[in-house]
This record gives C-alpha cells, sequence and structure tokens, in this order.
C-alpha cells in the first residue's frame, strides 16, 4: 500500500487550514468543529488534546473515538476523485472531512451536512 505524505502531516497544521476555509465562506469555527465531532466521536477536550499532541493524520483518524457510521453514505467528488471509489481507508477518511467542510463552506446547512443515513 502507498504510504500518502498527507498520513504524516500534523492534524494541527491542518485544522487552522479547515477553518479558515469554512471563515473565507462566513462561516465559524464552532461548525467545524461540529462536522468534526460528527465524523469522529472526538469531543471538544479530546480534540484539543489531539490538536495539542500534534497527532498526524493517520493518528487522528486511527484514535477516534467512534467513526460515525453515518459517514458511508457520503457521496460525491473530492481533489476530482469519487469518495466511493477510494480504497485505502485513512484517505477516505480524510476526504470525508474535506466534503463534509467543503459543503459547510459552499453554504449547506449544519443541520443538513450531518443529518447523513448509514
Amino acid at each position: 500500500m502507498t504510504q500518502h505524505r498527507i498520513y504524516r502531516m500534523s492534524f494541527a497544521k491542518i485544522y487552522p487550514l479547515l477553518v479558515a476555509k469554512a471563515e473565507r465562506k462566513g462561516r465559524t469555527k464552532v461548525e467545524v468543529d461540529q462536522i468534526i465531532h460528527w465524523l469522529t466521536g472526538y469531543g471538544q477536550e479530546a480534540l484539543a488534546s489531539q490538536l495539542a499532541k500534534n497527532s498526524d493524520y493517520e493518528t487522528f483518524f486511527a484514535q477516534a473515538p467512534a467513526l460515525n457510521p453515518a459517514r458511508l453514505s457520503i457521496r460525491g467528488i473530492v481533489c476530482g476523485v469519487r469518495l466511493e471509489e477510494i480504497a485505502e481507508p485513512v484517505m477516505r477518511e480524510i476526504r470525508y472531512l474535506d466534503k463534509l467542510i467543503d459543503e459547510l463552506a459552499r453554504g449547506k446547512a449544519i443541520d443538513k451536512i450531518l443529518c447523513r443515513r448509514p
């Protein structure tokens, strides 16, 4: 299996970029955190701990307390690739997060983003 560079990237460095992307479109850090909580099961303290530990992306998802089973219903294209066609589990989790943040930045209501059925 190919080890992508993004797996080793610090989530603490990616997180502000996710927040900035949302804020540029008039959304908030709180909404980004809601998406992360929904997707991974991290509470606010656990998320802060992961950021403080400077966990890489792979570790961030590997240690997620409760990946939401409804995430499997996320469909669409991210970075030119269909989510349903991504074979590598870690890459798929990363792209699920990207897709949800993209939807937030495009103005979709947070309750519509998080209201997915498994």
